[in-house]
């Protein structure tokens, strides 16, 4: 049974078909089914048109050469090419760029672009419009879920940066955007179709031809949705941890309280396709004196016992109304020494675009304005209302964080 949340908005008043977001056989159909093209024509027409879209990036049919006018009239009445719009556009002072692109009247998403990730750069592309998993470090987590994003407006995230970066037609060598990760905003695996259909148009080597091996999809643990995430796109796999047990992890990423860490590494290990060549990465977050220790890092250790990994350590990055502090940098380098004398890769992330609010976890769309701080005093008035009935160890994690820490 699928968990995706159909959150999807259609406008009634949508008269032309964006045909941006179809998969090669979604646009034959498409062709064949507007009554545009013959049938025997349909697959040939679609390869026509799936070039001048994601390898050239046109956006108007009149451009498409190779095809009649009179066959590229027809399309004009009944498909768009149309991109959304970039409503503003940050640069931070180390060359990160940070994109807030209007999908529709009021739905606003943020996409971060990275250079010198990956091969060159990286984009770093949301899935939804907010979030509904509420972690308590991150951002986009105080912005309630709006709707999921169509396959059409994740990849427009891609077509509207390369735009931005003078990238087309797409490079086979010496290209800026090289990798792309599902790491803004919302939750990848509750929203797997648009995910999967995004991967393949993303993918197609006769258009953007990003490698699979350069996709790499993040989740905090929506453990059903692992084996058809692997086998429906292969894409690399991306852990949202930050926890090495329940009762911390219930509190940092509350996805755990449905499926607890022994589920999710178990669902891990069956991921298809790990091995060492296609290894997971696990994010942890540097959160002070929560999660830092180095009891902590030999848990963890421990925990991924067998699992082809590296594990990202991510200093924390200040928000708005948070409650938490990052790490200071002595604990974080104690930290990656003893995962690495385990024998693995811990890269501590060098945090960028922190000036503009585009590093990690800091993405909230400017539509949603609401303080972290409003969030965390409603939830601990709601809290308190219930504590009669509340189990005694869901406090147990708050035992040793600062005191004020939630104040």
């Amino acid at each position: 049974m699928a968990h995706t949340l159909d959150l999807s908005v259609k406008s009634p008043s949508a008269s032309l078909v964006n045909i941006t977001g179809l998969t090669r056989a979604g646009l034959a159909k498409a062709l064949f089914e507007s009554g545009v093209v013959e049938e025997r024509k349909a697959k040939m027409r679609a390869t026509q048109v799936w070039r001048w879209m994601h390898h050239y990036g046109f956006t108007d049919f009149d451009l498409m050469t190779d095809i009649a006018k009179e066959q590229r009239a027809l399309f004009k009445e009944k498909f768009t090419l149309a991109r959304p719009e970039i409503s503003e556009k940050q640069v931070s002072q180390d060359g990160t760029r940070k994109y807030l692109i209007r999908m529709a009247p009021g739905i606003e998403v943020e996409a971060v672009y990275i250079p010198d990730v990956g091969r060159s750069g990286a984009l770093c592309v949301s899935s939804q419009v907010g979030c509904t998993l509420n972690c308590t470090f991150c951002h986009t987590g105080t912005q309630k879920l709006v709707r999921n994003l169509t396959a059409a407006e994740i990849v427009a995230q891609v077509q509207v940066v390369r735009d931005d970066l003078g990238e087309w037609p797409s490079p086979k060598e010496d290209r800026k955007l090289s990798n792309i990760v599902f790491m803004g905003m919302g939750e990848p695996l509750y929203n797997l179709d648009n995910v999967a259909d995004a991967i393949d148009i993303i993918s197609d080597g006769e258009g953007i031809a990003i490698s699979r091996r350069r996709i790499t999809v993040s989740t905090s643990g929506v453990v059903p949705e692992l084996e058809a995430l692997g086998t429906r796109t292969q894409a690399m796999l991306a852990i949202s941890l930050h926890a090495t047990n329940d009762p911390l992890r219930d509190v940092l990423v509350p996805l755990n309280k449905k499926y607890n860490i022994e589920q999710l590494i178990e669902g891990i290990r069956n991921y298809p396709g790990l091995s060492n060549a296609r290894r997971v990465t696990f994010e942890y977050v540097m959160l002070k004196d929560i999660n830092d220790s180095p009891n902590e890092a030999r848990a963890l250790i421990k925990l991924l016992k067998g699992i082809p990994a590296k594990i990202n350590l991510i200093p924390f990055n200040p928000w708005p109304g948070t409650d938490y502090l990052c790490s200071d940098w002595r604990a974080i380098e104690l930290f990656a020494s003893i995962l690495n004398k385990a024998g693995y890769a811990s890269p501590i992330r060098t945090p960028r675009g922190r000036d503009i609010l585009a590093a990690c976890g800091q993405l909230k769309s400017e539509s949603e304005k609401k303080r972290a701080s409003t969030v965390r005093r409603e939830q601990r008035e709601e809290t308190a209302s219930n504590q009669d009935n509340a189990p005694a160890e869901v406090s147990l994690p708050f035992a040793h964080l600062a005191g004020g820490m939630f104040d």
